[in-house]
């Protein structure tokens, strides 16, 4: 961190990577859990069935917190980013909604989890998504080429929200949707959890104020953006974690107050326009 306490953005971006290589590795876990669990995840933020059934079960890996695609009206024949698309769920499912005359591109930093993600691309035979390395607040995408740009628990790990939400807005062509499920608080949590790296990789640390967040989308440029649903979410965060044990009993906080520290978490959906 910073010597005035605020995280530096490429420690940020080294974390995350290094979090996320792990859990591609199978050998981590993040958000929502333990990949073990990752189809129970799902079901209860609003897949179905049939999403399950449609992808490979190694591309579901139960990191998110909402389903896009369940509000980003995806249409046959448009171009689809899926910002931070992992091992490639929510991109193999958009690649399904938009066929063969549509296109979509995974974005994500992560070598592991591109990898995986080809593989699974490959493993399901769609030949109409693609994933590409690079950063969210720099996305490597033309100007005005994409109809939707999606992104599930993704955002709120960035150091700069704001430039994710700029660049959103410049891929997209007018008319153009963002559909984003992500985590934000709607009260402040304690200083010792803001300083954990388990926490940041966590989704929690990286999180901010509902108000910020929806701001931040709206100062970019968009010309609607809509709450489609908010709802707590309290699986990102192992409370038994010896590193956030600690972080908490650095604000003297006891599990009890920790336990009511997830009630500030929150899962929010959101429709924004160009």
């Amino acid at each position: 961190m910073t010597t005035d306490g605020r995280w530096d953005p490429d420690a940020v971006r080294e974390m995350v990577q290094r979090g996320y290589a792990e859990i591609a590795r199978e050998r981590g876990q993040c958000c929502g859990g333990a990949a073990a669990n990752a189809d129970t995840i799902a079901r209860s933020i609003g897949y179905g069935e049939s999403d399950l059934a449609a992808i490979p079960a190694g591309a579901n890996l139960g990191l998110g917190c909402g389903n896009p695609l369940a509000f980003a009206e995806a249409h046959a024949g448009e171009t689809v980013v899926d910002l931070g698309s992992g091992a490639g769920f929510d991109a193999l499912l958009a690649a399904a909604a938009v066929g063969p005359s549509g296109r979509v591109i995974g974005i994500d930093m992560t070598p592991e989890m591109n990898a995986r993600a080809a593989a699974n691309a490959r493993h399901t035979g769609r030949m109409n998504v693609e994933f590409r390395r690079g950063y969210i607040e720099r996305l490597p995408v033309d100007d005005e080429c994409v109809d939707v740009v999606i992104s599930n628990c993704v955002i709120n790990l960035s150091p700069d929200k704001p430039a994710v939400f700029r660049e959103a807005y410049r891929v997209l062509r007018s008319g153009g949707r963002l559909a984003v499920s992500d985590l934000v608080l709607i009260a402040r949590i304690p200083d010792g959890v803001l300083r954990s790296v388990e926490a940041y990789v966590g989704c929690v640390a990286g999180a901010v104020l509902r108000d910020d967040y929806l701001a931040g989308i709206a100062t970019a440029g968009f010309r609607t953006v809509q709450v489609v649903g908010q709802s707590t979410f309290t699986g990102m965060l192992d409370l038994q974690s010896p590193t956030i044990r600690a972080a908490l009993a650095e604000d003297g906080l006891t599990m009890q107050d920790a336990e009511r520290l997830l009630q500030s978490v929150a899962s929010l959906k959101v429709l924004a326009r160009k």
